[in-house]
């Protein structure tokens, strides 16, 4: 059979086994999956989900929290030994999920990277990467690529800036395409956040078959969770790094009113600067989620149907890991994840909006045939504050594995990645990613790495066959980093005095999340064994009866549906 009719063939089927369905509005037949709402916890550790669902020894007098993920998992199967994607990033670690593809083949390591086979924007993005030279058709200088805030039309503004959007509205309409690298491959075209994706997702899979997806996150450019040349049918993107104003009419599912801004005392210019005011930016894509669950757009406006596939992600929980608020630290008292109260009230947050959406399906006669997933795109390091390294230090002692080669190896840094230039500069965060100008400077670069480890704090160093074991060749594929270091846990390259965490890198608390697949049809179950966050996607298709086959990454990369659940729901 010719392949390209055995794909449509498979879509086809797809459309079908999707048509039957029923349309979304409640009065479902029991016994199939129609709806799959996808929720991810940035930050949420698994050992966050046990203690606040069981309870932790001095906080809430010992007492469960989380009354809400509490019974969801009393139907649910709850995977102890999931991992994200590495690097443990928001984007590659949200694109894994929705594509159960690794960074290898997505091609996706963080919102800022590289890419050898790219010019730069046309005009330079909000933190002064590019403007680059373009030649239609002729050879790329390679530059560093942004897909968060930097490439909106205006990112002080919650809705990006869009033409004409009302004070929240942030959607595809709000990215600038004059701020995103070009590829000279196709005449000098800005590269959009779908096209830099290079493999589908089960939002455009499910599209294409016919069913409606939305999906809401915290930057426009996350709309590339529809995968390569996918489509979303509504997607919602408040930008989360805007600055703080009141919203009228917002009140928090924990009962913060929003109409004036709560915490005046933070720092007003993003939304993560405040235990307090992240809640009533998260609440904007809770009423999102709502208003899907009811047969409507984000905003509030009729929609055809309940969504298919629909989610969000929530930002509470890693502010309320990372950050220090005037001396005021998040985050946790111990190696054992006890959390410290700011930390429980954002948890507190996220459990009593979940609550909202379940009671919400419930109401709609629409919870037995949905298949709810909780996870995080990423965790947080290190839990136990004790072991907390920032490099450089308040002293200015060390320096982070870019500035080390900078210094002393300026030739092997490219312009747009070299911290002392004046681009958006390297991308370290408690990891360290090197793309150098060329190749034959990584010898170079990993002796100067070895000879200084306690100045950038110690750790592993992924290059050549190391790097190989799970990455594409640098030399072959564009995107990949020449080094990749992972410093000792604890050890963070931000900078910054008001984080006591970060993520992105391979340890086990930037990886290690928590995992829920709940249904009332399903009994209770804990599985042990190692699993990933990329193994959603499949188990997404097959819980819809669709064909796993159709991700680009289960394909290319053999990934399997999530062991220990029956997903076939046609039984």
């Amino acid at each position: 059979m010719n392949k390209r009719f055995s794909l449509v063939a498979v879509i086809a089927a797809a459309f079908l086994a999707l048509s039957a369905a029923a349309s979304g509005n409640g009065g479902e037949d029991e016994g199939s999956i129609k709806h799959i709402m996808l929720i991810s916890i940035d930050g949420m550790h698994a050992v966050d989900f046990k203690n606040c669902v069981h309870g932790v020894a001095g906080v809430n007098n010992g007492e469960p929290y989380c009354p809400n993920l509490a019974k969801l998992g009393k139907t649910g199967v709850s995977y102890v030994n999931a991992s994200t994607s590495k690097t443990s990033d928001s984007f590659p670690g949200l694109m894994t999920i929705a594509t159960g593809a690794t960074p290898r083949t997505m091609g996706i390591y963080y919102d800022v990277a590289y890419d050898r086979s790219l010019d730069g924007p046309a005009v330079a993005t909000w933190y002064g990467n590019g403007p680059g030279p373009c030649t239609p058709g002729g050879a790329p200088t390679g530059f560093t690529t942004e897909y968060e805030e930097a490439i909106d039309i205006d990112y002080t503004k919650l809705n990006g800036g869009a033409p004409g959007a009302s004070l929240t509205d942030g959607t595809e309409k709000s990215l600038d395409t004059t701020r995103m690298d070009r590829d000279p491959a196709r005449g000098c075209a800005p590269v959009l956040p779908t096209e830099f994706v290079r493999v589908n997702s089960i939002f455009g899979l499910v599209h294409a078959a016919g069913g409606y997806v939305a999906w809401s996150d915290k930057h426009p450019s996350y709309s590339s969770v529809a995968g390569h040349g996918g489509t979303l049918d509504d997607f919602y993107g408040p930008e989360i790094n805007s600055l703080v104003v009141a919203l009228p009419g917002v009140q928090t599912p924990d009962g913060v009113n929003c109409s004036s801004i709560p915490d005046t005392a933070a720092d007003l210019t993003a939304w993560t600067n405040s235990f307090t005011n992240i809640k009533c930016y998260d609440t904007l894509k809770v009423n999102a989620v709502l208003n899907w669950i009811n047969g409507k757009k984000h905003l509030g406006g009729p929609a055809p149907k309940t969504p298919t596939i629909f989610g969000m992600n929530f930002q509470a929980v890693s502010v309320g890991q990372k950050y220090i608020e005037n001396g005021l630290k998040g985050g946790y008292t111990d190696a054992a994840a006890t959390p410290t109260a700011s930390l429980v009230s954002d948890i507190v947050f996220v459990d009593d909006s979940i609550g909202e959406m379940v009671r919400n399906l419930k109401n709609r006669g629409l919870l037995d045939s949905t298949l709810i997933i909780i996870t995080a795109k990423h965790g947080q390091s290190p839990i136990d504050p004790n072991q907390y390294n920032a490099v450089p230090g308040k002293t200015g002692n060390g320096m982070s594995p870019a500035t080390l080669i900078s210094d002393q190896l300026h030739a092997a840094m490219p312009s747009s990645e070299d911290p002392n230039g004046t681009g958006v500069g390297a991308t370290e965060d408690d990891v360290s990613l090197l793309w150098l100008t060329n190749s034959s400077y990584t010898d170079a670069a990993v002796s100067l790495l070895e000879a200084n480890r306690t100045t950038w704090g110690g750790g592993q160093i992924f290059y050549g066959a190391t790097l190989a074991l799970n990455y594409n060749d640098p030399t072959k594929d564009p995107r990949t980093p020449d080094i990749i270091v992972t410093p000792t846990p604890g050890v963070t390259y931000t900078g910054s005095n008001t984080k006591q965490m970060e993520h992105g890198g391979f340890a086990h608390d930037d990886t290690n999340v928590m995992l829920l697949l709940s249904n009332p049809a399903f009994s209770p179950r804990t599985i042990y064994t190692e699993v990933g966050t990329l193994q959603v996607a499949p188990s997404v298709m097959k819980a819809l009866g669709m064909n796993p086959n159709l991700l680009d990454g289960v394909r290319l990369e053999g990934t399997g549906v999530l062991p220990g659940v029956d997903l076939d729901f046609s039984h």
